[in-house]
């Protein structure tokens, strides 16, 4: 039986006729064919600037290394501050930026230190903007077109990444290298006009204050930490980038000492890279069905090797747009089922800072692993580098096999909402703390051993939730008697506590409390740190 009034499921373009969505995604396209601009720029400029494979890698790590250092403060403050406010004035900061940089351009007045100084820049304002723009694409689509939205936005991002290398091919050949820089200035006042015509609806109120930066912080790491689906996305994703990270720093060098080339050439690798991410991601559902998340990254995996061997033989320039088409494809393929992966393990609450924590993960190794293969290019040639990062990239495989990806598509992570209000005698208690809190179980002979190996479990989800110095204790005088403790920062992270818990955490709670022996439930006890 099928109900005949149930909605159609969204169509793959459904998301445009919402004219928040359409604005915001076309002007994005348009400011990231401006980024890629500016990196087919940056690199080709500093190949004449300073011809090091080094010096060159060192562009690659300018751009990612930003992220890295930036991105969990970033989660941290789009969970906090107005997030269209926060993307204007990064943006407005940018754009400035990429002036003052095309103007140097210009005059030919750009150092290889000023040109990295410049990127690190606008790698900076990239890392305050990604982690706000994925927090308010579900405010743009109703929930049920929020899938079909995410893939639009990537979807979007390569087809940005297909015109932005070959237009600044082209730019540079006709009108110098200060072109590209100029149009990635230009490109940051549309998204800045599509944000301030767009007016978000101001949402739910919020039952507590934003926490402070620190907090959150603290917050977000303490969950990453103790959610075994998270780490092991985070695992994968670290194994890949180390050494898929050759083919980005590496390949202006390809294409101009390997290959011989020159800006058009380069700037047609990265087209090529562009159009092969955009065939994946059309053909990548089918994949993905077929293989699953994990045999889908280790092909991916697979073809990003196989294209890091073929680039270090130097092919013909047609082979080697070939090669790039595949490194396109396979990026999509890994970069998507990873991002799924992580986005499956967050709740709500913490998403953003889970995202920004993927994205550390995710630059941290780009930037390292650049700098790493720039080292051993300029010890032992560019061949010998392509060819080591191809079997270090087909070693990780078995490495990280066991790390599973999606595993949090089977955990129920909306917020619960079971745990009933605590109720405290002094009203005047928000900022008070440390809180400690503690419940007592009474557990028969024949369940203890099944008691303990959940409330290792239960131990991470406090955790997960804001607890810390989690403890289980066992009384002396009646062994069936345990007691459960732990701490909080403030009697409102407690409160906030409340709110995180998850209907997998509530599942876990309920094993727990079946042990338990007696009409009664376990007994909660709070504990305040004495006031004045």
């Amino acid at each position: 039986m099928t109900d005949a009034t149930a909605p159609p499921p969204a169509s793959a373009w459904s998301p445009f006729r919402h004219a928040g969505f359409a604005v915001l995604w076309g002007a994005t396209v348009v400011s990231n064919i401006g980024t890629w601009m500016h990196d087919v720029g940056a690199g080709w400029l500093m190949t004449e600037l300073s011809p090091s494979p080094l010096v060159v890698a060192g562009v690659q790590a300018a751009t990612t290394l930003p992220v890295f250092l930036f991105a969990l403060l970033a989660g941290a403050v789009a969970d906090i501050v107005d997030r269209r406010r926060l993307l204007i004035v990064v943006n407005a900061g940018m754009a400035v930026a990429a002036t003052g940089l095309a103007v140097l351009v210009a005059f030919g007045l750009v150092t290889p230190v000023i040109l990295l100084v410049f990127t690190f820049l606008l790698g900076t304002g990239a890392a305050f903007l990604a982690p706000a723009w994925q927090a308010i694409v579900p405010r743009l689509v109703p929930r049920p077109k929020l899938t079909a939205a995410i893939a639009l936005n990537s979807l979007g991002i390569n087809v940005s990444r297909a015109i932005g290398p070959a237009l600044a091919g082209f730019l540079i050949v006709w009108l110098g290298l200060a072109a590209p820089f100029a149009a990635n200035a230009f490109s940051f006042l549309v998204i800045i006009a599509a944000l301030v015509w767009w007016k978000p609806d101001p949402g739910p109120a919020r039952r507590l204050p934003p926490e402070h930066v620190g907090q959150a912080i603290r917050a977000g790491l303490r969950y990453a930490t103790n959610s075994g689906p998270l780490r092991a996305t985070l695992l994968r994703a670290a194994g890949f980038f180390a050494f898929a990270s050759a083919f980005w720093a590496m390949l202006p060098l390809i294409a101009r000492q390997v290959l011989g080339g020159g800006p058009t050439l380069y700037g047609t690798l990265l087209a090529s890279v562009g159009g092969g991410a955009v065939l994946g991601a059309l053909v990548l559902p089918v994949i993905k069905r077929r293989l699953g998340p994990d045999r889908t990254v280790a092909t991916g995996t697979l073809g990003t090797a196989l294209v890091l061997g073929v680039l270090a033989i130097a092919p013909p320039p047609a082979v080697a747009a070939a090669a790039a088409a595949l490194a396109g494809l396979s990026w999509i393929a890994v970069l998507s089922s990873l991002h799924v992966s992580a986005q499956t393990a967050l709740p709500d609450w913490v998403r953003a800072r889970g995202l920004s924590i993927f994205l550390t993960v995710f630059f941290g190794a780009m930037s390292g692993g650049s700098l790493a293969w720039g080292q051993i290019a300029s010890l032992a040639g560019i061949p010998a580098a392509l060819a080591i990062a191809a079997a270090g990239t087909v070693l990780f495989i078995p490495l990280t096999w066991r790390a599973k990806l999606n595993q949090g598509e089977a955990m129920d992570l909306a917020p619960s909402m079971h745990w009933p209000e605590p109720v405290v005698a002094d009203p005047d208690t928000a900022e008070r703390g440390p809180v400690m809190i503690q419940v007592v179980y009474d557990v028969g002979d024949d369940d203890r051993a099944a008691f303990r190996d959940l409330m290792r479990a239960l131990a991470s989800a406090r955790r997960r939730g804001g607890g810390y110095d989690w403890t289980l204790m066992q009384d002396g005088e009646h062994p069936g008697r345990f007691v459960e403790t732990w701490f909080e920062a403030s009697w409102q992270q407690h409160l906030r506590h409340h709110d995180r818990v998850t209907g997998a955490d509530r599942s876990l709670q309920e094993q727990v409390a079946a042990l338990h022996r007696g009409d009664a439930p376990p007994q909660v006890r709070h504990f305040l740190t004495p006031g004045p």
